[in-house]
C-alpha cells in the first residue's frame, strides 16, 4: 500500500472516531423527559364517623365497630358525626335503631341513646323480649359481666324426693348464650380515665325469645339462678360449628353485608338445648348422686286395708311400696317389693 492510501484511511478513521465521540456527547447531554405519575384526587373535607362493619338493628355500638374516615366536604351532612366535635366517649354504649352498611356515615337519627325513650326496644333483635332477673355479687360474677356480653345461665336447686334421707342437690345449666343488655339500669360500661369501672349490681337484664322468658320465670321459683360468663373465643368456635355442620345456611349470591348479618343473628342466638349438670356426689362422697323416689301402686281399697291406703283422684287409693323387681318363675312373672 502507497504513502497516499495510507493516509487517506488515517485521516478517515480520525473522522470517524471524532464524529462518534460528538454524537455521545450530544445523546449524554439531552434531558430525558420525565414521567410524572398521575396524582390521585385525594377527598378533601372532614374525617365523618363510618361504620366498621354491618350494623344490624340492635347492635350496641364499641369502639370497635365504628371509626373516623375522610369524607368530600360537599357530601357532609348536618345529622353525621364529625371528628372534633362528636363526643366518643357518649357514643359508646348506644344502639343502632336503623341497620347500617359497612363504610356507610352513622346519623345522629340511627343511634339511640341509654336513657332515650325506646332505647331497650331498640337493642332488642327481631322476635326476642328483655327479662330481667335477681342476682348478687356472688351469682353475678362479682360485677365483671358488662352490657354485650354473653352469658350461660344455672339453676341450683334441692331436689326432695319420697325418700328416707337427704334431699338432692343440684345444679344444671339451663340456658345458654344469653345477651346481656342492661346491669341494674346501665345500658353502657362506665369508663375513667381509660378504665373501665367495676360495680356491683342486683338485677341483670337479658335478650331472650318469648319461650325462655317463661323458662327462666318458672326457673326463679325452683331455685337459685347463677350467671356464667362466656368467652368470646366460645362463641366463634360455635359460630364456625354451626356454620360447619349447616345449622347457619349463608344463601349464595348475597352481599357481604347480609351475611355479616346472618351471622351476627347466629352468633347472639339463645341455645335452649339441654346442658350439662352436677349433683352433690359430684361433689362429695357424703352427698346424694340420686333421688330415691317412693313408687306407688293403685289399688282398691279392697286389697288395700284403709291404715295402707291414701285417697286420690278417680275412687282408687294408692299404696307407698319401695323399689320392684319382676321376677320370672316358669310362665309365671310377679313383682316383688324389695325389703318387704
Amino acid at each position: 500500500m502507497d504513502k497516499k492510501k495510507l493516509l487517506l484511511l488515517v485521516g478517515a478513521l480520525v473522522i470517524a472516531i471524532g464524529t462518534a465521540l460528538a454524537a455521545r456527547s450530544l445523546f449524554a447531554g439531552a434531558s430525558a423527559p420525565k414521567a410524572e405519575a398521575a396524582q390521585q384526587a385525594v377527598p378533601q373535607g372532614p374525617k365523618v364517623l363510618v361504620a366498621q362493619r354491618a350494623l344490624p338493628v340492635g347492635t350496641i355500638i364499641t369502639a370497635d365497630s365504628i371509626s373516623f374516615q375522610m369524607w368530600p366536604k360537599e357530601m357532609v351532612q348536618d345529622a353525621y358525626f364529625v371528628e372534633g366535635e362528636a363526643d366518643m366517649a357518649k357514643l359508646l354504649g348506644t344502639v343502632v335503631r336503623y341497620p347500617v352498611t359497612a363504610g356507610q356515615p352513622l346519623t345522629q337519627g340511627s343511634l339511640v341513646k341509654p336513657g332515650d325513650r325506646g332505647f331497650l326496644a331498640a337493642a332488642l333483635g327481631p322476635g326476642m323480649r328483655a327479662i330481667t332477673i335477681n342476682v348478687s355479687a356472688r351469682t353475678g360474677v362479682a360485677g365483671f359481666i358488662f352490657p354485650g356480653d354473653h352469658i350461660d345461665l344455672m339453676l341450683t336447686q334441692a331436689v326432695r324426693g319420697e325418700g328416707e334421707g337427704q334431699p338432692l342437690k343440684a345444679t344444671e345449666t339451663i340456658l345458654k348464650n344469653l345477651r346481656v343488655l342492661a346491669t341494674d339500669q346501665a345500658t353502657d360500661s362506665e369508663v375513667v380515665d381509660g378504665k373501665t369501672v367495676v360495680r356491683e349490681f342486683r338485677t341483670v337484664t337479658l335478650e331472650v325469645t318469648p319461650k325462655i322468658a317463661e323458662k327462666i320465670a318458672v326457673a326463679e321459683t325452683i331455685g337459685t339462678l347463677s350467671l356464667a360468663l362466656r368467652s368470646i373465643a366460645d362463641n366463634q368456635a360455635e359460630l364456625e360449628r354451626l356454620v360447619a355442620s349447616g345449622a347457619v345456611k349463608i344463601p349464595t349470591g348475597v352481599s357481604k353485608e347480609e351475611e355479616e348479618r346472618i351471622l351476627t343473628a347466629a352468633m347472639n342466638r339463645p341455645d335452649e338445648s339441654k346442658g350439662s349438670f352436677s349433683t352433690g356426689g359430684d361433689v362429695s362422697r357424703f352427698q346424694r348422686s340420686s333421688m330415691p323416689v317412693a313408687r306407688t301402686v293403685a289399688a282398691r281399697t279392697a286389697v288395700a286395708g284403709p291404715a295402707s291406703a291414701a285417697p286420690a283422684p278417680g275412687g282408687f287409693p294408692f299404696v307407698r311400696v319401695g323399689p320392684v323387681v319382676r321376677v320370672t318363675r316358669g310362665k309365671v312373672t310377679t313383682s316383688e317389693e324389695i325389703g318387704k
